[in-house]
């Protein structure tokens, strides 16, 4: 938190007005909870999409479609779902990896 001085003395109307405040806070923490909710939600569709496909094989591009999100974002997804034991990779890198279903 930032203090300003005024005369040696700290300018009351600086402090707790500043960034971290309650109000602030409860937002954020609003944000992170939905944040949550969304990623469940689109870990949940991808595991469905897992069912809908004839293979049972899926590509990082697959996902991305899907959820329309960037490459990164499905690649953190598909290894979460790889983490929880949900999914596992098939291929080391580049064109020749996909996901199946555990």
């Amino acid at each position: 938190m930032w203090w300003v001085l005024s005369r040696g003395k700290v300018d009351d109307s600086v402090v707790g007005g500043g960034v971290g405040g309650s109000e602030e806070s409860g937002e954020k923490a609003g944000l992170v909870e939905r944040q949550a909710k969304e990623k469940e939600e689109n870990k949940k569709k991808i595991m469905e999409f897992f069912d809908s496909v004839s293979d049972k094989r899926i590509t990082n591009n697959d996902v991305e479609k899907l959820l329309g999100v960037s490459d990164a974002t499905a690649t953190r997804y598909l290894d979460e779902l790889e983490k929880e034991g949900l999914a596992r990779q098939a291929g080391e890198a580049g064109r020749g990896v996909y996901y199946e279903k555990i």
